[in-house]
């Protein structure tokens, strides 16, 4: 892959309760513009309601806000931010016109028993039809660990999309650079905007 190649990564950060006051109800999500050779060259924030179903529009949201068509896949962390707001990522591929992949950290039998052991049978029952549309996911083996990655849209191979944003150094935590970045951003804009609230 050219070292110039550009990824944008999603990531949230959320602590606390599923309320519905403003500290409690919304997660933070900040996006990360990297090339392949690790260079960073632009940020966008955005969040969503925790416990709702407005992920997939925030994301998309976030991409038209950056207008940086230089963007050749999307990385988002996870498949269900802010306490089950389950991600359509078929639709946001097919919507931003550019590849988008979830990644994952952890092996994991799916989300459906969570989903209908926290949510009444109907809410469940609507979010779990979002999440089986989704992409089979792949195990990618990256240094010495594993990532677990869904994958919409025209992709010649996730596993060299995902190594090639991988830093060499790590080992049995590996995770895309975009990704580290936006969640470590994520973390600061959530912390600051908790000061403000105090």
């Amino acid at each position: 892959m050219k070292p110039g190649t550009r990824a944008l990564g999603i990531a949230e950060s959320y602590r606390g309760g599923h309320g519905t006051d403003g500290t409690a109800g919304h997660s933070t999500l900040v996006g990360c513009v990297m090339s392949a050779n690790g260079v960073v060259d632009d940020f966008v924030v955005g969040s969503c309601t925790v416990g709702g179903t407005d992920a997939t529009e925030a994301v998309i949201s976030m991409v038209d806000r950056l207008d940086r068509p230089d963007i050749q896949y999307l990385f988002i962390a996870g498949i269900a931010p802010a306490w089950f707001n389950i991600l359509d990522i078929e639709q946001i591929a097919e919507r931003i016109d550019c590849p988008t992949l979830s990644v994952s950290f952890a092996e994991s039998d799916g989300l459906e028993p969570a989903l209908r052991r926290e949510l009444s049978e109907r809410t469940a029952t609507a979010r779990i039809e979002t999440y089986r549309r989704q992409p089979t996911r792949h195990r990618i083996q990256a240094g010495t660990g594993s990532l677990f990655v869904r994958a919409a849209g025209d992709i010649d191979s996730i596993a060299e999309v995902v190594r090639a944003f991988c830093s060499e150094g790590e080992t049995s935590s590996p995770r895309p650079e975009p990704l580290r970045v936006a969640q470590l951003a994520a973390r600061g804009v959530d912390n600051w905007r908790r000061t403000e609230r105090s």
